[in-house]
């Protein structure tokens, strides 16, 4: 054989390092990640241990007042629960329909260029620094929710479920619409075969197909609006109350303060470093943990008992 037919060993060899260097990154990257989160549990779990030694389970889960710096020290996480709820039932009331009927816009009516527009600017939301969110809330939000309920308190949750719902938009925009995007042209073209109109291809077909990957953004939007930290703290305040059901309406007027809220309050606090209710912030740290955690896995759940599969 010709030294000009021969193959170039060197190169192939160069080729296979170089991989091997890539591969070996991106494996260190991954167990970095795993490393990084169990050392998050792993924190997160030796605190609450040593919290719930002092303070039953059953007081912490079902106690209606919390004060972990004053007296009298309580910790019944039950209002921060609530609260937290009450924001992210509110945020789900604005950014679920806006976010799912702006995906249907995006995947199903706007044109190439006005898609090219509109979901960058739409995606530039979510890179605005919650702390902006927060005090825009409370600057000109919180005045115009004052001209329609004149007893609103300067800090409350209305104003704060509005801002949080306006955050998470697009991330329940883009993800739908990435499901929607997906469907195949064929499902569409069979449908307007039959006679069917836009509106009923975009409901009745492409909708029900990419239920999956709505739903997980549902889950995921929502995920995101309960561990939000600074736009709630200062558009709700920090005040810890326990949701009356027989008066929904009074409940966003008032301030209320949630488990993130109360988190930082105690962070930022003059709490000594092995005291109690130092300790307490753990405590509710891993409730919220374990509420999104269980939120992932009923996302995933749903992602894969519904996902369509098309060949």
């Amino acid at each position: 054989m010709s030294s000009a037919n021969a193959p170039d060993l060197s190169r192939d060899d160069g080729r296979t390092r170089r991989e091997a260097v890539v591969r070996l990154v991106f494996f260190v990257c991954a167990v970095l990640s795993v490393l990084t989160t169990i050392g998050i549990v792993l924190t997160l779990l030796s605190d609450s241990v040593a919290f719930f030694a002092e303070v039953s389970p059953v007081q912490f889960l079902t106690g209606t007042s919390w004060s972990p710096a004053n007296d009298p020290v309580n910790f019944g996480v039950l209002p921060l629960v609530t609260g937290t709820l009450v924001i992210t039932i509110g945020a789900a009331a604005v950014a679920l329909p806006i976010g799912l009927l702006t995906a249907i816009y995006l995947s199903e009516y706007a044109s190439d260029r006005a898609r090219s527009v509109l979901k960058p600017a739409l995606e530039v939301l979510a890179g605005v620094p919650t702390v902006i969110y927060g005090y825009f809330a409370l600057v000109y939000v919180t005045p115009a929710l004052a001209t329609i309920f004149p007893t609103i308190d300067t800090f409350n949750a209305l104003s704060a479920s509005l801002i949080v719902g306006i955050m998470i938009i697009p991330m329940v925009s883009s993800i739908s619409e990435d499901a929607m995007s997906a469907v195949p042209d064929s499902l569409r073209n069979a449908s307007y075969g039959l006679g069917a109109t836009k509106f009923t291809v975009s409901t009745s077909v492409v909708v029900p197909a990419s239920v999956s990957g709505i739903a997980s953004s549902f889950i995921l939007a929502l995920s995101r609006a309960i561990g939000e930290t600074m736009a709630v703290t200062i558009a709700a305040g920090n005040t810890p109350r326990l949701v009356d059901l027989t008066d929904p309406a009074g409940v966003f007027l008032n301030s209320i303060q949630t488990m993130t809220a109360a988190m930082v309050q105690l962070g930022a606090s003059d709490v000594t470093g092995q005291s109690i209710a130092y300790k307490s912030l753990f405590a509710v740290g891993l409730t919220l943990f374990v509420i999104t955690f269980a939120m992932n896995l009923v996302s995933e759940w749903i992602a894969s008992r519904y996902r369509e599969e098309y060949r």
